[in-house]
């Protein structure tokens, strides 16, 4: 790998039955080279549709009910019927991943939900004559062994968090440019991820990740006004809270960043992941006490919610 390629706040080991693992599209198996949706596609058209990414741990998948809720509520928001219930959606991610032997850990699955084929290129959804396509990926995909104490490095990018009146960003859409678009600032950086701002200039997210930073013992994460609502982020400060850890949603700004004593990311691929650049200031060398601590309690919660959960 070059350096450039090893950058990201994606890291994965590479695994070769990916190239060939069975796709559910609609309740039926493709493998991989054979799984295809229309040109006329809502989600491949104009990116109408939401989405969810999903991890199993132990054979189950972690915190499915938050995502069900999450990808039932935006598909509401969207006045979109996804045309199946919450049972059997679990059972068509679980059969899928049966069909592929993927029974344990190291599976991450991409659960996609569009609104359906149109009758013509245009945006009107009464166009649509097809019910909803959902589309399931799952992959053998294990974050790299140094995940976990990496440092990342992020870069501020122009591009902002909008207002809910434009797009709202708390929606999990399949329309992503806006994040892409920091992605690739952040890229030609050199860094792993773009932190963006909200339209008032204080700390909103990253590209793809949470953002926290630590100050005084203290947990601080942005107000979640322009960000998606994460499952891992939600899970993060309830497990601190649970600790004792004083958590903070509020405005701060790059002022505060700069300064602060550690600062890591949340997501569902990577977990917890330590900060160590920001915009060239160096936070850290090494993964901090508070990280490695909450690494723990989040591991924790995971197995526990993973240990209990029945399979449909």
């Amino acid at each position: 790998m070059t350096d450039k390629e090893e950058r990201g706040t994606h890291l994965y080991v590479p695994d070769s039955r990916n190239e060939n693992v069975w796709i559910d599209i609609n309740g039926e198996h493709f493998r991989r080279p054979d799984a295809k949706i229309s040109v006329f596609d809502s989600g491949f058209m104009l990116g109408d549709g939401v989405w969810e990414g999903i991890r199993m741990h132990g054979g189950r998948f972690a915190f499915l009910d938050r995502h069900f809720d999450r990808l039932w509520r935006g598909a509401k928001a969207i006045l979109m019927d996804l045309g199946v219930s919450r049972e059997q959606l679990e059972a068509r991610l679980y059969a899928v991943c049966d069909a592929n032997g993927m029974t344990e850990d190291g599976v991450h699955v991409r659960l996609m939900c569009t609104r359906g084929i149109r009758s013509t290129p245009y945006q009107d959804p009464r166009v649509v004559v097809s019910p909803a396509t959902i589309v399931i990926i799952p992959e053998w995909k294990e974050p790299a062994p140094e995940t976990a104490t990496r440092m990342l490095r992020l870069a501020t990018v122009h591009v902002r968090r909008g207002y809910p009146d434009v797009q709202d960003p708390m929606l999990n859409s399949h329309s992503k440019l806006n994040c892409i678009t920091a992605c690739i600032q952040a890229a030609q950086a050199g860094a792993d991820e773009g932190l963006m701002l909200d339209p008032h200039g204080f700390v909103a997210t990253c590209n793809s990740t949470h953002f926290f930073i630590v100050k005084d013992g203290e947990i601080w994460t942005s107000s979640g006004d322009y960000c998606l609502d994460g499952i891992t982020r939600g899970m993060v400060i309830e497990v601190a809270r649970e600790a004792g850890i004083t958590v903070r949603e509020r405005n701060f700004s790059l002022t505060h960043v700069y300064g602060a004593e550690e600062a890591f990311t949340t997501g569902t691929f990577a977990g917890v992941a330590p900060v160590g650049q920001i915009d060239g200031r160096v936070l850290g060398t090494q993964r901090g006490p508070m990280v490695e601590r909450l690494q723990k309690l989040y591991l924790a919660r995971l197995a526990a919610d993973t240990m209990g959960r029945a399979r449909t």
